[in-house]
């Protein structure tokens, strides 16, 4: 059986990762299964929308165009899909590097009809060459990686994690598109879920359907020198309470915190646990790694906490995007939190 087409979109809104650009868009010209087409979607950037134009003049299956919609990640993914060719649509992010069969892994998820989305692993490269001693696997997410405690291998998940993803066209038909009005904005502080909402509305408008993760297709997500600190982790983790108070008050608790339930109960004690035990053993870290995991739990407790009354009291909506193709469709369904939604939270 043939390979589907797949486009690749990867959203951008700064010339501060202009290396990185390149180095993504390269990564996937390198595919063992070849990019239907790249799609270089710049978010409010007229200068980097220029200079890319310039770059990709005479490259062929790369296009550069301007986010369509509002600021932020959400709306930028909605504008690739919404004029993306293929039949799979992959996301990657502007500061990660896609290892050279990505892609082939994610199309053989696609062999089942009923999968409507493959993720894969995100690794990080962390700016000082290596992983501060005191920062804990489990919280990987915070730097927007692969975190200890989801299964290996091939597995059916609730959700798949945006940086590194891929959808089939069809999912976004069934479901619409990424909410806007959650997940990142530029340099605004760092929320998320918006792929977690997305991948619950879609199980809600297709219960047939797969969603998987292969951590066989990985990527390399550089990790700045801010956010190998502290004070990042904390901001980030604080920010993930916010994002998840907002999409589970719409569609209740049950679901929106299916695997965070799992995650705070079984996984976060065991990295307590094994900090605690390096520490007792002298190892470098110990002490720290259980503590981080304390405050990350406190800290995002705190921000759902914050968020669950601000969405109580309508301090909260998100909109669901209409994608028609070549176009997003009008404002789309608006959202707010407390009423009925088809959505979800979770990273």
């Amino acid at each position: 059986m043939s390979s589907p087409d797949i486009s690749v979109v990867i959203c951008v809104y700064t010339e501060d990762r202009w290396e990185d650009i390149l180095a993504a868009v390269s990564s996937v010209r390198a595919q063992s299964l070849p990019a239907l087409e790249t799609l270089l979607v710049v978010d409010h950037n007229a200068t980097l929308l220029d200079r890319l134009s310039r770059e990709y003049k005479e490259t062929a299956a790369v296009r550069v165009l301007a986010n369509a919609g509002p600021r932020g990640l959400s709306a930028g993914r909605n504008t690739g899909i919404a004029v993306a060719h293929g039949e799979i649509i992959a996301f990657l992010d502007d500061d990660a590097v896609a290892e050279r069969d990505w892609l082939r892994h994610f199309a053989s998820g696609y062999a089942d009809p009923r999968v409507m989305a493959v993720g894969g692993r995100t690794m990080p490269i962390w700016a000082s060459g290596r992983r501060p001693a005191w920062f804990p696997e489990e919280f990987d997410w915070v730097v927007g990686c692969t975190y200890k405690g989801l299964p290996p291998g091939r597995v059916q998940v609730r959700n798949v994690l945006g940086g590194n993803a891929s959808f089939r066209r069809t999912a976004f038909d069934a479901a619409g598109g990424f909410a806007t009005g959650i997940g990142r904005d530029g340099d605004k502080r760092p929320l998320g879920c918006e792929e977690t909402e997305l991948c619950i509305r879609l199980t809600r408008a297709r219960p047939d359907a797969i969603l998987l993760i292969d951590d066989r297709a990985v990527i390399h997500h550089r990790v700045p020198e801010p956010r190998e600190h502290f004070a990042y982790f904390r901001t980030r983790a604080y920010a993930e309470g916010l994002s998840k108070a907002l999409v589970a008050r719409s569609v209740g608790a049950d679901k929106g915190l299916e695997s965070e339930r799992r995650y705070t109960t079984r996984v976060l004690p065991a990295g307590v646990a094994r900090g605690l035990r390096d520490a007792l053993l002298a190892r470098p870290g110990g002490a720290g790694r259980a503590g981080a995991i304390v405050a990350g739990v406190l800290t995002a407790a705190g921000g759902y906490v914050l968020g669950s009354v601000r969405a109580r009291r309508g301090g909260g909506t998100f909109t669901v995007a209409e994608i028609e193709n070549g176009t997003e469709s009008g404002p789309g369904r608006e959202a707010a939190a407390g009423r009925g939604h088809e959505g979800g939270a979770g990273r």
